[in-house]
């Protein structure tokens, strides 16, 4: 039969491990993507699933897309459309399933399958991965992959196109690629770049998003990159280094490690871990050589707790011999204030994007051995070392109804975000003069003004 296909997808009937396609709106990746498997599945049987990270119902699915297109094509007399299911008059079938339902036990019923289509790639998750490759394994089996990337560092852009395996043919594609882009949808293109230009390059070019749809910190975060404010910035050993703390146990404690110079507030690392003890954290920090300057807490820290004998955080850490800012010295805002006063800060933000955007298996801490945490009961997050990519995705939360915005996400994303807040309401506090780091006395500091 004749039919006609974008000619950057042509690899689609080439024999690929991994076939991905990504780009932005008009492209026509999913249209071929169901077309050219329906076209082979007329040839031969073949047993195809179409996959996506969240399949709540059928509605969810690429279900109604196969079926446009069978119509299309002409194969009504080739294919029977069931109402979950797809099945074809010589024994090809196409089974629909969400991934993030799956379990490694749940997901052996689909060991046998030829083909696997992942449509909105962008949104699968690490574990998701690792559970749906291992079980497309049948000799000759692929996995056909199509989205519109996001931000860059999501799992499938860093596994499939910035690191991408062996045997994968990758393409972006956008609207000039596709012969069927007609004026209706130019037209939608052309309103876009004039009135969501921040936007555009995502939508229709295919181009990664410096943040999160809808961040708090959108422009901010683009700003920085464009100015070259994240890349490299090494530790001065001439400026003490000061630490800014967000407090947790059940989730997580975070802490940026700072120096500032005049007008530079750098953040040259950013560690977080979950169920670690002040001790074990402190280890970790002390095996950095660093200049140390004061510990930064939130207000909460100065509070007892029945979990530790009716002591505070800060009696704890200058029990360990850290310098404990005074609860006098610590500038408290709410969180909407604080979060305009980051928005106001933020052109003096230096990140250095080895240690505060570094995948979490660089742990600075040490090689990436489970054995190792267990013996000493530190374990960190998939959030460690990640306080631009926190940052980047911290939003508000938004009535699907009525699209009033609300306050910030408590999601994993904002304790991070929360220590940059704090960092920046604290950061004209942070002297580089002498403190009583690792001494049981006070140490007399230089008198400053603020």
């Amino acid at each position: 039969m004749k039919a006609k296909f974008p000619e950057l997808l042509e690899f689609l009937f080439e024999p690929w491990r991994y076939k991905v396609a990504r780009g932005g709106r008009g492209s026509a990746k999913s249209w071929s993507f169901a077309r050219a498997l329906l076209i082979q599945g007329a040839a031969k049987k073949l047993r195809i699933l179409c996959a996506r990270e969240v399949q709540l119902s059928i509605k969810q699915s690429v279900h109604k897309l196969l079926k446009d297109q069978i119509s299309l094509l002409g194969l009504d007399y080739q294919y029977q459309v069931y109402e979950t299911e797809i099945r074809g008059s010589n024994g090809t079938e196409f089974a629909f399933t969400g991934l993030s339902s799956l379990t490694v036990d749940t997901i052996k019923s689909f060991e046998g399958y030829d083909i696997c289509w992942v449509e909105e790639g962008q949104a699968i998750s690490k574990r998701s991965w690792e559970i749906l490759i291992p079980t497309i394994r049948k000799d000759g089996s692929e996995i056909w992959i199509s989205y519109n990337p996001d931000l860059e560092t999501d799992e499938t852009h860093q596994r499939f196109t910035i690191n991408r395996p062996d045997n994968c043919k990758n393409v972006l594609i956008n609207w000039r690629d596709n012969p069927f882009f007609n004026k209706v949808l130019d037209q939608e293109r052309l309103r876009c770049k004039l009135y969501s230009p921040d936007d555009y390059n995502n939508i229709w070019e295919g181009e990664c998003r410096p943040a999160a749809e809808g961040a708090i910190y959108y422009k901010q975060i683009a700003e920085a990159e464009r100015q070259g404010r994240i890349g490299v910035v090494p530790y001065d050993p001439m400026l003490r280094v000061h630490i800014v703390y967000d407090l947790g146990w059940e989730d997580s404690l975070g802490a940026a490690l700072v120096q500032v110079k005049s007008s530079e507030i750098r953040l040259i690392e950013y560690i977080e871990a979950n169920h670690t003890p002040h001790d074990i954290y402190a280890a970790e920090l002390r095996k950095r050589p660093y200049n140390w300057g004061k510990v930064w807490l939130p207000h909460d820290g100065f509070a007892g707790s029945l979990k530790s004998n009716g002591k505070s955080d800060a009696d704890i850490l200058t029990a360990l011999g850290w310098d404990v800012a005074r609860r006098d010295e610590i500038v408290e805002m709410t969180i909407e204030a604080g979060i305009r006063n980051v928005m106001m800060t933020f052109p003096r933000l230096y990140f250095d994007k080895g240690k505060c955007d570094a995948p979490a298996i660089d742990s600075p801490f040490r090689e990436h051995d489970e054995d190792a945490f267990k013996t000493d009961g530190f374990s960190p997050t998939p959030l460690n070392n990640r306080l631009i990519e926190a940052v980047k995705r911290y939003r508000r939360q938004v009535n699907r109804l009525t699209t009033a915005v609300g306050s910030p996400v408590k999601d994993p994303n904002a304790h991070a975000a929360d220590v940059l807040r704090y960092v920046c309401l604290n950061a004209d506090q942070m002297t580089n003069e002498r403190t009583g780091y690792y001494t049981k006395k006070p140490v007399k500091t230089v008198a400053y003004a603020w």
